[in-house]
């Protein structure tokens, strides 16, 4: 249970989920960090123009989803299931857990247990390639940084790289904006 935030008897929790550098999530978190730092989080909030809307939601639940587990990582000694026996908001709320696997019906649990529950789910859902797909983005990134690398050494003779050249123009053009 509090094996997911390493509360074992380090009393740590996990580490950040980051993005590799130099990928399109690498540079959108990059600029969300810039204009949360401006203090206007309705700016910080909106899609920059020319973006993916996927990949803008991603880099901001990967962002959030770090959030809570710092935070919540700041109180799991407090935290304990004989202090917090339910997962409640008040008095008048309390939440039940459901995940169609383990618990196929709504269950009680102290607040830990239910933390650990949703963090456990939510970093599966983090995991899970066709909900948010990796290879793809860590592909195009060491080709990216393939390029850049070939290029900035003149390497390779651009005609040998030809049937690329659209992708290898589009990879320049960026890279320009960047600087």
């Amino acid at each position: 249970m509090s094996s997911f935030f390493g509360l074992g008897k380090t009393r740590t929790f996990k580490p950040r989920k980051d993005v590799p550098e130099g990928t399109k999530q690498y540079q959108l978190r990059k600029y969300a960090e810039a204009t949360l730092g401006s203090g206007n989080l309705r700016l910080a909030v909106q899609l920059p123009e020319g973006e993916d809307l996927n990949e803008w939601l991603a880099v901001h639940t990967v962002d959030f989803f770090n959030h809570l587990n710092m935070l919540y990582g700041t109180v799991t000694e407090f935290c304990i299931p004989t202090e917090c026996p339910l997962m409640s908001a008040g008095p008048r709320y309390e939440y039940l857990w459901e995940d169609g696997v383990k618990y196929k019906r709504p269950t009680k649990l102290p607040a830990p247990e239910y933390v650990d529950a949703l963090m456990n789910w939510a970093q599966g859902l983090l995991d899970d390639e066709s909900v948010f797909p990796n290879r793809i983005a860590h592909l195009n990134t060491s080709y990216r940084h393939f390029f850049l690398f070939i290029n900035e050494f003149d390497l390779v003779d651009r005609k040998e790289l030809a049937p690329l050249d659209e992708l290898n123009d589009a990879i320049l053009a960026e890279d320009l904006k960047v600087r």
